[in-house]
This record gives C-alpha cells, sequence and structure tokens, in this order.
C-alpha cells in the first residue's frame, strides 16, 4: 500500500496536468461560440461605425458570430468597465477610444484602471480631428477664423463633457488667445445636427461625424489637428501652421480584460489586422478622412499612455472636471 501523502501529491499533480490541458485545449479551439464586441457609446456615432465596420471582416476571420452591442454612458466608461468584469476568455471585448481609457480617468474617478485592468488588443483607426464651422462663415482661412473669433461672443460645439473634442476646443483657446464657450452634446449625431441648426461656430469634428453636413454644403472644414498637413485629409493645412504645437488626433481600437490569454489576445489581433486590411474597410476609412492602422498590443499600450500624458496637461490647465 502506498503512503497517504504520495497519493495525495500524485492526484493534485493529474488535477494541475488535466487543467492546464484543458485551458491549452480551449484556447487551441478559441473562438468556439460569438464573440461581443461593447461599444460604450450610442449607436449611429464615429465609435460605433467603425466597430460596425470591421464587424464582418473580424467574423469571416474567426469564422463565429462577432456581435456589437451598444453600452453607453459616464464617457463609455460604463461599458468598458462592463468588459473590464468580463471573464476574460475572448469572448466579450470593448471598441474602445481615447475617452474611457486616456482621457475620462484624467477627469474623475473611474472604477478600473485603464493602464492595469484592460489588455490592448490592437488599434484600428486613428483620426485627426478637424476644425469645422458653418458654410457661411466669412472666414475662408483658420487665420482669418481667429481673427474674427477674438472680436465674437462664439461657441464651440463637442460630442460630451470631458471628450476628446471638448477637449481640443480648450486646447485651442488656451493656444490660440480665443475665449469660445463650450457646448456639449450627447453624442456626434446631435452635435452634428445643432451645427446644421446654425446653433454652434466650431466644432473639433472628425471625418465620420462631419461627412454627411460637408456634403450637404452646410460646414465647411479649415483646417486638421495633425502636426503637419496629411494625406488623410488632403487639401487642409495643418492647425499648427497658425498654432505651432497644437494636435488632436484620437485613436479608436480593441481591448479585453487584462486575464485574456496570449494565445487568444494573439488571434484577436490578427482578426483585427485582416479586418482593417480588407479592401472595401480601407475604402470606407479613406473615404471619411480616417487612417487605418492595426498594431501591436505593445504599441497601443504606449499610445495609451503618451494620450494621457498629453490630455493630462490641457485637464489641469483647463480645470476641466466630469461628475
Amino acid at each position: 500500500m502506498k503512503p497517504p501523502r504520495r497519493n495525495a501529491l500524485r492526484t493534485v499533480a493529474a488535477t494541475v496536468l488535466s487543467t492546464l490541458a484543458f485551458g491549452a485545449a480551449a484556447q487551441d479551439a478559441y473562438p468556439s461560440r460569438p464573440i461581443r464586441i461593447v461599444v460604450p457609446y450610442p449607436a449611429g456615432g464615429t465609435t460605433d461605425q467603425l466597430a460596425r465596420a470591421i464587424q464582418k471582416p473580424m467574423q469571416d476571420f474567426l469564422k463565429q458570430p462577432v456581435i456589437v452591442e451598444n453600452k453607453a454612458g459616464a464617457g463609455g466608461t460604463i461599458g468598458t468597465d462592463q468588459v473590464v468584469k468580463s471573464a476574460p476568455d475572448g469572448y466579450t471585448i470593448v471598441f474602445g477610444n481615447s475617452g474611457p481609457n486616456a482621457i475620462v480617468p484624467l477627469m474623475r474617478k473611474i472604477p478600473y484602471d485603464p493602464l492595469k485592468d484592460l489588455r490592448p488588443i490592437s488599434t484600428v483607426a486613428i483620426i485627426p480631428h478637424i476644425l469645422a464651422v458653418p458654410a457661411d462663415t466669412p472666414a475662408k482661412t483658420l487665420k482669418e477664423f481667429v481673427a474674427l473669433a477674438k472680436q465674437q461672443d462664439w461657441n464651440f460645439g463637442s460630442v460630451g463633457n470631458g471628450s476628446q473634442s471638448h477637449l481640443a476646443g480648450e486646447h485651442f483657446n488656451a493656444m490660440a488667445g480665443l475665449k469660445l464657450t463650450h457646448i456639449p452634446y450627447a453624442g456626434g449625431p446631435p452635435m452634428m445636427t445643432a451645427f446644421g441648426g446654425g446653433q454652434l461656430q466650431a466644432a473639433f469634428v472628425t471625418g465620420l461625424d462631419g461627412a454627411g453636413m460637408l456634403q450637404a454644403g452646410k460646414v465647411k472644414y479649415l483646417a486638421v489637428a495633425t502636426p503637419q498637413r496629411t494625406n488623410v485629409v488632403p487639401g487642409l493645412p495643418a492647425i499648427a501652421e497658425e498654432v505651432p504645437g497644437f494636435r488632436s488626433v484620437a485613436w479608436f481600437g480593441v481591448l479585453a480584460p487584462a486575464g485574456v490569454p496570449d494565445a487568444i489576445a494573439a488571434k484577436l489581433n490578427a482578426a483585427v489586422e485582416y479586418a482593417v486590411t480588407r479592401p472595401d474597410v480601407q475604402k470606407l476609412f479613406a473615404d471619411r478622412n480616417i487612417e487605418t492602422r492595426a498594431s501591436k498590443p505593445e504599441e497601443m499600450a504606449k499610445l495609451i499612455r503618451d494620450e494621457m500624458a498629453q490630455w493630462g496637461e490641457v485637464v489641469k490647465r483647463s480645470n476641466i472636471r466630469m461628475d
């Protein structure tokens, strides 16, 4: 008869080996059921449109249904927190952006740490902000706009208090010596509706938000917020040419709960890369002044840290807070 202790050790060892084997098999089989992409914003906005653009190609690559679910609220942090608290098995991921992952944490306490509780998978798009004004604005150039704005009681719109479009406007105020009044809206569509109704004098928009009003002749673009001119928004000067050092570029991408295994994270990364290289996705993005950009997880992690550093200075200077 074998000693009880030896039997117990063998039982534990067998259990551990069995668990490891099961875990490896589960990862090898991933995915074996539908994957949910949580968009932490309302339907119809920039983040939602980008997530839906990669939905089908990701589904084709992963050979499982990919479901987009909108879970809006609190500057994108409600939906993001839901993903943070999900099982780290790759079946619940978030389509995030600078907001809940780099900017909102600078202005109020949130229930997760974006640097510790989420695992970057890949960026999907880089979108420069564009300074848009009503089509009938007398200013034809950024220099003319700044000169007029210094003489007027003008405002600027944003997609929400504490959003990057809000911070971009405050950053522009400070760097250009303006006092444009901030008017927040609940997302891109209502902001652009207000724009079309003549209620705004300026806004920092994305190509997706602004496309409809631009084509309808209700707004015009003055300059792009990349450090230099860019082919992503051809024909526009950079704001930095008139306001040196100004920059406002948003990223959008996929993140997962922090504990997602390496093999699953790698497969999701490959699925995103496949999606953004599809010709139809690239054309859709290019037509809307969006740069498609897949990245390695470590590159995305650095991008998040850099964004927190940049906008942290703006938040502190402008004393911006979110309730």
